[in-house]
């Protein structure tokens, strides 16, 4: 009786196979042809300068975003620290006549407590930015260094940029 039950619950296999499609159908129908040693050196060392390149590209508009988004924090503790007695207590005219301790200490609090909102806020235009401009396609695959005839990923035949691009995530 047991057989004939798992005889009404048999299941189809062969759609449910697992790994994930080919990500572009065209560039696998050939194989593709590999790069001599010295060739393959080469172009390794230039995706190698090439990708840290974009990252410091990247690096240096993410710290300039960050800077000027968090400068009234970075202002506001600035002065906080200088004028407390217990800190640096400067001899600056403003810390004499506009600042005492306890104002000191609530610029100090003041900056903390802004700090988080304006870290998200610079999160989201560096994040925002960054997509925008599609920063992070000009990463190369190392399959470029590897194999002749790899495409660009984002771009199509007549030079434009490919706004279908899809990847496996």
């Amino acid at each position: 009786m047991a057989d004939e039950e798992m005889e009404d619950f048999e299941v189809d296999t062969s759609r449910m196979r697992p790994g994930l499609p080919p990500y572009d159908m065209e560039d696998h129908l050939l194989p593709m042809e590999r790069r001599g040693a010295c060739a393959c050196c080469a172009w390794a060392f230039l995706v190698a300068a090439m990708n840290s390149l974009v990252f410091l590209l990247n690096f240096l508009l993410m710290a300039s975003i960050f800077a000027v988004i968090l400068l009234p924090t970075i202002v506001v503790v600035f002065f906080g620290f200088q004028c407390h007695s217990r800190v640096l207590h400067s001899s600056a005219s403003y810390c004499k006549t506009l600042l005492d301790d306890s104002s000191s200490s609530a610029l100090i609090i003041l900056g903390f407590v802004i700090m988080s909102p304006l870290m998200v806020l610079a999160m989201v235009t560096y994040c925002r930015l960054a997509r925008r401009l599609r920063l992070f396609m000009c990463f190369q695959p190392c399959a470029r260094a590897t194999y002749k005839g790899v495409k660009w990923p984002w771009r199509e035949e007549g030079g434009r940029w490919n706004s279908q691009v899809k990847a496996w995530v």
